[in-house]
C-alpha cells in the first residue's frame, strides 16, 4: 500500500501564494507519477498538474503559467507552487499516485489518493 499526506493549504487573499506538499510512504515502488487534483465547491473533481512517468508535466490550462508542480524523487514528494492565486482556485486539493507504464507523457490517474487540503482564496 502506498500512503499520500498533504499539507500547506489554507486561507489566502487573491494574488498571494501557497505551496503544498505530497509526501508518498509505504510501498513506493508501486508508483511512478504523481499529481494534485482540485474539487471545487459544487463541481467535479479535475486535474490541476502532474508529473508523469516519463517525467512531463502537465497542467490544467485554467493554471498553466501560475502554479508550478515538482517532483523530489527520492523523497517521494510532489510540491505544488501556487501564485497569483484566484477565487476560482478555492477547492480541495487532492494528491495522488499512481504506477503507469513507463515514458509515458499523460496522467490519467491512479488508484492511491491522499486525504485532500483546503485551499481557500477570498477576493
Amino acid at each position: 500500500q502506498v500512503q499520500l499526506v498533504e499539507s500547506g493549504g489554507g486561507l489566502v487573499h487573491s494574488g498571494g501564494s501557497l505551496r503544498l506538499s505530497c509526501v508518498a510512504s509505504g510501498s513506493v515502488s508501486r508508483i511512478n507519477a504523481m499529481g494534485w487534483y482540485r474539487r471545487p465547491p459544487g463541481k467535479q473533481r479535475e486535474l490541476v498538474a502532474a508529473v508523469t512517468s516519463g517525467q512531463t508535466t502537465i497542467y490544467a490550462d485554467s493554471v498553466q503559467g501560475r502554479f508550478t508542480i515538482s517532483k523530489d524523487r527520492i523523497e517521494s514528494t510532489v510540491y505544488l507552487q501556487m501564485n497569483n492565486l484566484k477565487p476560482d482556485d478555492t477547492a480541495v486539493y487532492y494528491c495522488n499516485a499512481a504506477f503507469d507504464p513507463w515514458g509515458s507523457t499523460q496522467y490519467d490517474g491512479g488508484d492511491y489518493w491522499g486525504q485532500g487540503t483546503q485551499v481557500t482564496v477570498s477576493s
